[in-house]
Parts: structure tokens; C-alpha cells; sequence
């Protein structure tokens, strides 16, 4: 690796020295804070062997039940897979759908792309058209949530105990064992040091490497990226030139499409956040579930859930379910709309902390799914007929929406134009 190599940050867009790292360190930017990149010992080894171990279990927990509830001799037991189906026959299937791709179809497509990309680079090949497949694993690795499906069945499990004899499945050790295998798997991998693997298994190979941008071709007074006139690439982090007067590119190296801020991003956050907050009405007004029983019907909403586990003596469980599904989408909404407001108005206020309130946005987002994975445990196991029943109502459907726009909104916004109202220019 050449020392004298210029990468940028990805949140603050400042020009900086790629150095070698020791195994196991982290660099990180002088400026904001952000990870850069990371130095993994035997990355590709230990990152493989969790997938592949994560594989098997992944496999394990969809052909066995998660869990059973058992009343008078009547076992009622589903897999992850029959509850989504539960849902999609109940009319419900944007819950449905919401379900099956965040828990099923996404883990899959990330265990999936890293076995493909790893499995001949441990062997000093190049796997055929990477640029793809990292791609891909760079979008839809945000949208598996194996962990807060765990939080979410036992926070049903809580709730089930209180009408029937709960019966654990294999499914759920299983799960809980994915959740672990994928958490060490993303440690240890790391898209920087796969993309440097790739050059120089092309180098070797006598295949054109896309060219880097050395110290020398910038000048000293342009501290960032797009002041000194050149793109970063979002999915492989190499900073090329654009051509004469252009405002977009592709990445000499992965073909991404390249663009010096992200295109439209304060409309298209704007966009995601207002819907975010009209459906955040509905979502804790309207049931989210129906109960039908012998003895009547009854409506529970959010608040109405979290109320039933502080009253039922889980007040741990109680203040998890309502910093989740309550009080994350809220202050995510009001963090956002602050974030894209004073990214508009240009704001020099902070902008360390303003960068952080964003990490803490896009890390916090997705245990919002809590409520949405709770729901459909119960629906897919409360189902005795004439007894009890239980259906997902339309609040859970608002809900995942809010989900949902949230994290697209977190998406859409560039945090570089955070630290763009600090440039000389704007002085």
C-alpha cells in the first residue's frame, strides 16, 4: 500500500494520509471522529468461517418452530417464515413484507455476498464483478436485524406467558446464535482492507488497478475532497478525478456513480421526514393489535403495550419497549429535522456534535422494528379460534412506515454538508 495515498472521510470529506496499520487498529478521522478504516487480524479468515458458521445455524432457525404456546393439550407452534405468512393472510402483508425482508431475505443476501466475495480471496483470487456484490452487501446490510428480532421475541415471550405455557423452540437458540456469528462477522470485516486484498490480487494477476490520487496532485490549501476538485466513492473509498466540469462520474474502480454531495439530499430528507411524522400520528393513535377472546375484544396500542408490562411487574422490559418504539422514533424524527435544517441554513454551530447526533441516528433507527417483531409473534401463536385471537391491527402498519421513512431519511442526508458552511468560501 502506497503510504502516501490520500483517502477522504465519508462524513466530513476532509483529505487525508492512508497509512499501514498494525493489526487490530483503527484509523479514524482528525477531524470529526469517523472510522476511516481498520486493520482486522485475519479478517478474511475469521469473517468467512462466522458466515459460514452463521449459514448453518441461519438454516437450523428456519426449519424449526421459534416457539409454541401450549392451552388445554392445543400446541401452537411457527417458524419465523409461517408467522410473516400469518400476517400476509390476515390482509396485513406491508407487515408482511416488512417481516420477510428484514429478517429473512436480507441476513441471507448479507451471509450470502460475503461467502461469495471471501471465498475466493482467501485463496488470492478475485471473485467475478466484486464491485456488484460489495455493492450490494453495502445496502442491504443496515436492513437485517436479526437483534432486534431477539429483543422482540423475548419481549413476547413476557407477554405470552401471561395466557399460556410458553414452549421455547430450537429456532430461537438458533437465532440468537446468527445474531452472534454476524456481529462477529462484521467486526472482523472490513470493506477497506477487501478492496485492498482485490488490487493486489489484480496486480498479480496483470488486470488493470484503478489508479489512486497521491499527495503531490493536491494542493495543500484544499483540506477537502471537493474542494480539491475530486469524487470519493461511497461504496470502495478510492478518490478519483472527475472529468473537466463534470459533477458526476463513475468510480474507476467499482463503476458506483459518483457525485461531489449526495444528489437532492435535503429535498429527499425533507421528503422522508414529513411523512415520517403525519404517519407518526396513526401509529401511536390507531391499535396496533386486535384481541378477540371469550371474553370480549380489546385494542391495544403502543402506549397501551408498555403500560401492560410495567403493571405485569416487567418494568425492565417496559422501559426497553417504550425507549424503542416511543421515544427513539420521536427524537429520531426531531434529530433529523434539526440535522437537515441547520445543514440548510448553512449553520457553523458544532459541527462535531451535530456529526455525532447523526451516528447515533443511523445506529439507533433500526431497534425502532422492536414493536413491529413483537406484534408478529403474537398474531402467528394467539390463534385458538373461538378462545383467542389475535390480529395485527392498522397502528402497526404506521408504524413500520415511520420505521421505514426514518431510516431512508437517515439515508438520504449527507453529513458533509454539516462541515461544508465551515469552508473558507463561506466565511
Amino acid at each position: 500500500m502506497n503510504a502516501a495515498r490520500l483517502i477522504a472521510c465519508h462524513e466530513c470529506d476532509l483529505l487525508q494520509r492512508e497509512t499501514v496499520l498494525t493489526g487490530g487498529a483503527t484509523a479514524r478521522c482528525r477531524r470529526c471522529g469517523a472510522m476511516l478504516y481498520r486493520s482486522p487480524p485475519a479478517s478474511v479468515d475469521r469473517a468467512l468461517a462466522f458466515t459460514l458458521a452463521a449459514i448453518v445455524l441461519f438454516a437450523v432457525a428456519n426449519a424449526f418452530p421459534i416457539v409454541g404456546l401450549s392451552v388445554n393439550g392445543t400446541l401452537v407452534e411457527t417458524t419465523l417464515f409461517g408467522a410473516a405468512r400469518i400476517l400476509y393472510d390476515d390482509g396485513v402483508w406491508p407487515l408482511a413484507g416488512l417481516v420477510f425482508v428484514t429478517t429473512l431475505l436480507m441476513p441471507l443476501l448479507d451471509m450470502a455476498a460475503v461467502t461469495y466475495v471471501l471465498l475466493p480471496l482467501r485463496s488470492g483470487h478475485v471473485p467475478r464483478r466484486p464491485d456488484i456484490v460489495l455493492r450490494v452487501l453495502r445496502r442491504v446490510t443496515p436492513w437485517g436485524m436479526i437483534e432486534v428480532l431477539i429483543l422482540g421475541m423475548l419481549v413476547a415471550l413476557v407477554k405470552l406467558a401471561a395466557i399460556a405455557t410458553v414452549v421455547p423452540g430450537i429456532a430461537m437458540l438458533a437465532f440468537g446464535a446468527v445474531m452472534l456469528l454476524l456481529a462477529a462477522a462484521a467486526a472482523a470485516f472490513d470493506h477497506h482492507d477487501i478492496w485492498t486484498r482485490i488490487d493486489i490480487a489484480r496486480s498479480v494477476a496483470s488486470v488493470p488497478v484503478a489508479p489512486v490520487v497521491p499527495v503531490a496532485q493536491t494542493s495543500a490549501s484544499a483540506p477537502t475532497a471537493a474542494r480539491a476538485g475530486l469524487f470519493v466513492c461511497h461504496d470502495c473509498g478510492l478518490l478519483s478525478k472527475p472529468a473537466s466540469h463534470a459533477h458526476e462520474g463513475r468510480c474507476p474502480r467499482c463503476g458506483s456513480h459518483l457525485h461531489f454531495r449526495k444528489p437532492g439530499s435535503i429535498a429527499r430528507t425533507w421528503a422522508f421526514v414529513i411523512a415520517a411524522i403525519v404517519l407518526y400520528i396513526p401509529a401511536n393513535m390507531l391499535p396496533v393489535m386486535d384481541t378477540s377472546s371469550l371474553f370480549g375484544a380489546q385494542t391495544d396500542t403502543i402506549l397501551s403495550g408498555v403500560v401492560y408490562l410495567w403493571t405485569s411487574g416487567s418494568w425492565p422490559l417496559a422501559a426497553i419497549v417504550f425507549i424503542a418504539s416511543i421515544a427513539v422514533p420521536m427524537l429520531k424524527i426531531i434529530a433529523l429535522v434539526f440535522l437537515v435544517l441547520t445543514a440548510q441554513l448553512r449553520w457553523r454551530w458544532l459541527p462535531e456534535r451535530r456529526t455525532r447526533i447523526y451516528r447515533v441516528v443511523e445506529l439507533v433507527g433500526r431497534w425502532s422494528m422492536l414493536d413491529i417483531y413483537v406484534i408478529t409473534i403474537l398474531v402467528a401463536l394467539v390463534q385458538f379460534n373461538a378462545l383467542a385471537t389475535i390480529k395485527a391491527g392498522p397502528g402497526a402498519i404506521a408504524f413500520g412506515a415511520v420505521v421505514v421513512l426514518t431510516m431512508f431519511a437517515a439515508m438520504s442526508f449527507d453529513p458533509r454538508l454539516i462541515w461544508d458552511a465551515m469552508e473558507p468560501d463561506h466565511e
